[in-house]
């Protein structure tokens, strides 16, 4: 099984995965929402300039943010930049739709758009909008035709299952893995906590509580009010977040996203709930749940290390995994 990692665009995302190819990930996916962090595109080729082995690409890219033949040149450009180490993940843009006020895209959209970008990629002409379309690169402007790049496709329902077992070279899931796919990423979020640190020490919010709290948001996103007030705290969570006029509601429930904890959502870090909601556990627990979800199929997992101490992190859950 791959152990990969994933990292918001930021700052120090450079250094983070110079650090992960010394210490052993199989790849570096970043993530895809321009509401909530910088280019994609411009971070992975950086990159691709500062590292020689890891895979890179975007996890997940989301049809509507980029017309498809800017996303097929995008690829392109990172492939020419790291030969062989490029793939992309595609999905129906739940996190990055819902930050600019918009829902998810339907499947069909994203079924048509990968079909045209794997089209463009093997250097074809495609109808897009009613005109043809194809990339007219010059010889040394992008890579031969056909670039082959893995597309795998972020689902975990079954219209989402169906496109990527037709149209994807794999499936990227969260929060768990999906049988019967040659390649299923998982992403996984969590800490490796130190011998005898509870659960709920300062460290280990810091490290995993956005992975908390996006967990709550996620379920009152995802699946309404009914579902976050069975969990602890989520009533009176929510009566704070839907204190907000409802048109301005989704940028305050996306503040600090992944990289940190509003004052808003700090009633809700509990240790109990951390072990829960995330991959937080001591080396024996993450170890064996490393082992189980080898056993239900899953061939590559992917840690979102986050907090003040990423490089901790990092190393740590690349010990865990045997790296």
């Amino acid at each position: 099984m791959d152990i990969s990692c994933t990292f918001p665009p930021g700052p120090d995302v450079c250094e983070h995965v110079v650090l992960a190819e010394r210490l052993g990930y199989r790849r570096a996916w970043i993530y895809d929402s321009p509401p909530l962090y910088p280019d994609v595109w411009v971070t992975l080729a950086r990159i691709a300039e500062r590292t020689s082995r890891i895979g890179l690409g975007p996890g997940v890219l989301v049809p509507s943010l980029r017309h498809v033949l800017t996303q097929a040149s995008a690829i392109a450009t990172l492939e020419q930049l790291a030969p062989g180490r490029t793939a992309v993940a595609i999905g129906v843009g739940f996190t990055a739709r819902v930050a600019l006020g918009q829902r998810p895209l339907r499947w069909a959209e994203v079924e048509t758009y990968i079909r045209q970008l794997r089209g463009l990629l093997r250097g074809e002409t495609v109808t897009v909008d009613g005109a043809a379309v194809r990339m007219l690169h010059p010889p040394g402007y992008a890579p031969a035709f056909p670039i082959s790049v893995p597309i795998v496709v972020g689902a975990n329902q079954p219209k989402g299952l169906r496109v990527a077992r037709e149209l994807g070279d794999g499936v990227m899931c969260f929060p768990h893995g999906q049988a019967g796919f040659e390649w299923c990423a998982v992403i996984v979020l969590g800490t490796v906590l130190d011998e005898g640190e509870p659960a709920d020490s300062p460290r280990a919010f810091a490290a995993a509580g956005p992975a908390l709290t996006v967990g709550y948001h996620n379920i009152y996103e995802s699946r309404g009010a009914a579902a976050v007030d069975r969990f602890p705290g989520g009533a009176a969570w929510r009566r704070t977040i839907e204190a907000i006029p409802a048109e301005i509601r989704h940028l305050a429930l996306h503040e600090l996203h992944l990289v940190g904890v509003s004052e808003r959502d700090r009633p809700l870090l509990r240790g109990d709930m951390l072990k829960s909601l995330t991959w937080t556990g001591t080396t024996a627990e993450l170890r064996a749940r490393l082992d189980k979800a080898a056993g239900e199929g899953v061939t590559e997992v992917v840690y979102g290390p986050m907090g003040p101490d990423v490089p901790r992190e990092l190393t740590a859950f690349a010990r865990v995994a045997g790296l």
